[in-house]
């Protein structure tokens, strides 16, 4: 009995643990509530109509806060998503990325823009922003051009898809500079294969200038440095037509004049086969 009295005795005074420290604990709780004597108000946010956020966005832009316009623009989505505003706004949110350089933000809403609303006026605008977020962001020759591909991809799009718009003859322009700066990377490489002897690579180089960026300012040396490599490498019938197409097209060109040099030191003179692939690739982007 002694020892069913002290378990009954033990049970009796855990539950009444049990019980006691939830109410300690809701005691020390409530009197470290910061918030137990605040007054809660419920308020609400004005509407704005999307007029007043647009024109607030572009007095922003006026005051060269390109920032606080993108925040404005970015609004008139969301609070008014099928509104002629919030197309405005999407545009409007691509142009103060752009201005304000943060290019890779232009990029994305400029896109974002082009793909839902591709029929609008703004469309080839649209891609012209991301076209130039990605122009404005060119390194050197010496460094990565993955961003002057994807510029010259776009202002090609520009030119093929919205031949009228006001930023076809622009688009034309920034395709020759991108591409003489795609061109001027391969010519990079391929002289650095060239130095060490390694032809092959070289001539994918030379080949890529031909095929890729045509009737660019590299044109004349890759003709010559493709002179060079197949001589190397005892191709003399390529060679021989390399030199044939530069002299041909750029007669008084100082690279013709290497080209014809190396070859009568080699005991050749330049003449075209028409089974080449130079010969093919010539006459492909008009060059005989």
């Amino acid at each position: 009995m002694a020892t069913v009295f002290v378990i009954r005795r033990t049970l009796s005074l855990l539950l009444a643990s049990v019980v006691a420290v939830p109410l300690m604990a809701c005691s020390t709780i409530e009197g470290m509530n910061p918030f137990a004597t605040a007054k809660y108000k419920t308020t609400i946010d004005p509407i704005v109509p999307p007029d007043d956020i647009y024109n607030q966005g572009l007095a922003r832009l006026n005051k060269n806060d390109d920032s606080g316009a993108t925040k404005e623009f970015s609004k008139l989505d969301s609070q008014y998503p099928f509104s002629k505003y919030a197309e405005k706004g999407a545009l409007m949110t691509a142009y103060s990325q752009y201005r304000d350089g943060k290019y890779d933000d232009a990029v994305g809403s400029a896109n974002l823009y082009y793909n839902k609303y591709p029929n609008s006026p703004d469309a080839p605008y649209a891609l012209y922003l991301a076209a130039m977020s990605y122009y404005n962001q060119i390194p050197d020759i010496s460094r990565d051009q993955e961003v002057t591909r994807k510029a010259r991809e776009l202002f090609q799009q520009i030119v093929q898809k919205f031949p009228q718009s006001p930023y076809a003859t622009e688009a034309k322009f920034k395709i020759q500079v991108t591409s003489d700066q795609l061109a001027g990377k391969e010519m990079s490489v391929g002289r650095y294969y060239l130095v060490r002897r390694e032809y092959p690579a070289a001539i994918n180089r030379f080949r890529a200038v031909l095929s890729d960026y045509q009737r660019t300012r590299e044109t004349e040396e890759a003709l010559e440095r493709l002179t060079e490599a197949y001589l190397a490498l005892g191709l003399p019938n390529e060679a021989e037509t390399a030199a044939a197409v530069l002299g041909h097209n750029y007669p008084d060109s100082v690279w013709y004049k290497d080209a014809y040099a190396r070859l009568k030191g080699g005991g050749f003179s330049p003449q075209e086969d028409q089974g080449s692939w130079i010969s093919k690739t010539a006459h492909a982007i008009g060059l005989s």
